[in-house]
């Protein structure tokens, strides 16, 4: 009953669009017991050789006006019952996508695109069907069930009582079905989860799959998740194959009583041969609700199962929230680390190891390190997206988790070293953090992350439509326009992780040029394998297994044996080693 009342929250909201819709679908029921007496008084009027043509012309309008009337109601209920399934499906559409959102970026480590799609996608429709269609189904079957049993009553009740005999069956057969669609169906939509995501995931590295040959063994992989779901959805309809012939098997027993008893009793006179038209009429009014009952169980499990798997994710608590924050509109300010230690959620591996630092408002910071030192997971802590304890992170004589998230993201351009630019055009993807465009703005922008020249080639120029993830551009390109997003945005800070390794030499020093510049007064934090990208800064730290093993400018880091020298040594060898081939 609890998992019901979780199904029904969803529909409180629109209770009076359900009682509109629930009143003209008992309407149409109450109409549609009316047909079968019309017929069984005019058949015996036939019989006796009463019936007049006035009398057959009546009979023949009011069915018309019955149908006509009847044909509004479902209009009307379809408008008011499925209609409101449908806003229902629009609602919770739009918490599930708003609640991704606010979720913590551990939350994506966790859980699989796919299965999330899935989610979104099949499971959502599968509870507007519960809310939809099983609304509809329940109360049809109830109501036209109650009410053609009493009229039944009414013409004979010993015959009525024989031909319900089957009833109590159906639903003992429901109960005992029930249980197994449940668990059959919530089977059927993990294994649609991954496939979903085993396709999302090849469509998304397709250029890696083709240039590695690896079309075969995919194939294989997607063979294999699709013969899962094969035999998922096979098991499920095996269940439903037994269920939904045996309700209507058991539904037309009421038919083989009433051709059995009924034609007896119209032999003996009990009955008139109206009355067993009409009763016959009835019966069959009664086959439909006897096998709507199968349908509603069958509408309700799935959708009960659909809505655990999304209430699963709905009940997730954002890991990263605004908690005692302070009226803060800007982030200016020095920026200091504390001490500050960190491991990741689930891990007792400190990636982190108090980090002691100084970034003084308006100086540039490089850091530089191996792979795995630490660099973008410090990226990550001063984006608060995750969580680390009070007063290891100072920005402007403020604790960061006293800072509003999105007062702190807003004034934060951040370029990642695995640019994403989204299926629409440069402009758009340039000034995404913008509901307006300032086209100028746009150009600027462009201009100062030296890809305007580039883009003024493309035949449409910036309403250039680049493809899923930007992979019409080239990396350089993509990592120019990431920048030109991250610094539309005039940021207070500026991070750049890693965001040039795709650029040549030539171009890295312009881009550089152009932040020192922009970035007079602002601070900036620039990671960087080469050397050569954060070399000019003020000052420049060297990670090594997340302790900050060396600090300083780049010539005092060159005085001194260590990670910095070794990383300038072997790159200025290669830097010569190309120059002499090029030669």
């Amino acid at each position: 009953m609890g998992k019901v009342k979780s199904l029904l929250k969803y529909a409180s909201k629109y209770k009076m669009r359900y009682f509109v819709g629930i009143v003209f679908l008992l309407m149409v029921d109450i109409l549609q017991l009316i047909p079968p007496k019309i017929l069984g008084h005019l058949t015996d009027s036939l019989t006796l050789g009463e019936a007049t043509s006035k009398m057959i012309a009546i009979a023949i309008i009011q069915m018309l006006l019955l149908a006509l009337l009847m044909a509004i109601g479902r209009f009307m209920w379809r408008i008011y019952v499925n209609g409101t399934s449908r806003k229902i499906e629009y609602d919770i559409r739009n918490k599930f996508f708003r609640h991704l959102q606010e979720l913590s970026i551990n939350f994506y480590n966790e859980n699989k695109t796919g299965d999330l799609m899935a989610l979104a996608t099949n499971d959502l429709n599968a509870v507007r069907m519960a809310l939809g269609p099983g609304v509809i189904m329940f109360f049809d079957a109830v109501v036209l069930t109650i009410a053609t049993v009493i009229i039944m009553l009414t013409i004979n009740f010993k015959l009525t009582l024989l031909a319900i005999i089957p009833l109590p069956f159906i639903a003992i057969s429901s109960r005992i079905f029930g249980k197994k669609i449940h668990k059959r169906f919530t089977k059927v939509q993990r294994c649609f989860s991954k496939i979903t995501d085993l396709v999302q995931e090849n469509f998304s590295g397709i250029r890696i799959i083709q240039s590695f040959v690896q079309e075969e063994k995919e194939f294989e992989r997607f063979a294999k998740e699709n013969e899962n779901n094969f035999k998922a959805n096979m098991d499920f309809i095996k269940i439903w194959g037994v269920f939904s012939p045996l309700v209507e098997f058991i539904s037309l027993l009421s038919f083989v009583i009433l051709v059995a008893v009924g034609g007896t009793f119209v032999i003996l006179g009990n009955i008139s041969v109206g009355d067993f038209i009409t009763f016959n009429m009835y019966l069959g009014n009664l086959v439909w609700p006897m096998m709507a009952i199968g349908w509603v169980i069958n509408n309700l499990q799935r959708g009960l199962a659909s809505l655990e798997r999304i209430e699963a994710v709905l009940v997730q608590k954002p890991e990263i929230v605004d908690n005692n924050v302070k009226n803060i509109k800007s982030i200016k300010g020095d920026i200091e680390l504390k001490s500050l230690t960190f491991s990741y959620p689930g891990t007792d591996t400190d990636v982190l190891k108090n980090i002691n630092l100084t970034i003084k408002e308006g100086e540039i910071l490089g850091i530089v390190g191996r792979t795995g030192s630490g660099k973008s997971t410090l990226i990550n802590l001063l984006l608060r997206l995750y969580n680390i304890e009070n007063d290891k992170i100072i920005i402007g004589g403020e604790d960061i988790n006293r800072i509003p998230i999105k007062v702190l993201r807003e004034n934060v351009g951040f370029v990642s070293q695995d640019p994403f630019l989204f299926s629409n055009t440069i402009s758009e993807n340039i000034n995404l953090a913008f509901e307006n465009m300032n086209i100028e703005e746009v150009y600027e922008a462009a201009k100062n992350s030296d890809i305007y020249d580039n883009v003024m080639d493309f035949p449409n120029k910036f309403d250039t439509v680049v493809g899923e993830r930007g992979t019409t551009l080239s990396g350089g390109q993509k990592q120019r326009v990431s920048i030109a997003r991250a610094l539309i945005k005039k940021p207070e800070l500026l991070i750049l992780d890693d965001c040039l390794s795709a650029v040549d030499a030539k171009t890295e020093v312009k881009i550089l040029g152009n932040l020192n510049r922009i970035m007079k007064n602002q601070t900036s934090i620039i990671i960087s394998h080469r050397i050569s990208a954060i070399k000019n800064a003020d000052k420049i730290i060297v990670l090594e297994n997340g302790e900050i093993v060396q600090s300083g400018t780049h010539g005092e880091l060159l005085l001194e044996e260590g990670i910095y020298k070794d990383i300038y040594e072997k790159q200025q060898l290669e830097d010569a080693i190309m120059a002499e081939e090029v030669e």
